[in-house]
């Protein structure tokens, strides 16, 4: 890194939802989380660990602007267990490139439906969870 300005900033972050950028989005995030078994091991006194299985989690946190996804909750109380697939990318202009990440069978954990507090901006935090992911583009280390 020649830089710090190259240091990627949340700022030029964005976030489509099965096609439609959601421009009200002011974070986002995408993980695996591994489940581990411990591995005890003869001659040795450390405990080593084996990932066993993963499960893709994130979320969306938006500003409240409209009644965002309300039709996935709607859906759900119809008995259908509807997925989305989510691409979320960042792009800072001093950054060395940008990045983009598909998630796909994505299904949104709960359906905030009114979240208020006198004095505060509206936003909504979507979490949700995700089995697959493909980078569309990543950023080579220089």
């Amino acid at each position: 890194m020649d830089s710090a300005k190259r240091v990627i900033s949340g700022t030029w972050g964005e976030v489509w939802v099965d096609g439609y950028k959601i421009s009200e989005a002011s974070a986002g995030q995408a993980k695996w989380n591994h489940t581990k078994q411990d591995v005890e091991m003869c001659g040795q006194m450390a405990t080593d660990s084996k990932v066993t299985a993963t499960k893709g989690t994130g979320s969306i946190t938006m500003h409240k602007v409209y009644s965002r996804f309300r039709d996935y909750a709607d859906a759900v109380l119809a008995g259908k267990d509807t997925r989305a697939t989510i691409i979320m990318k960042l792009a800072d202009p001093d950054a060395y490139g940008y990045e983009r990440v598909a998630l796909y069978n994505c299904s949104f954990d709960d359906a905030t439906l009114m979240d208020f507090a006198a004095g505060q901006l509206g936003k909504v935090t979507c979490p949700f969870t995700f089995t697959g992911h493909k980078y569309l583009d990543h950023i080579e280390e220089r």
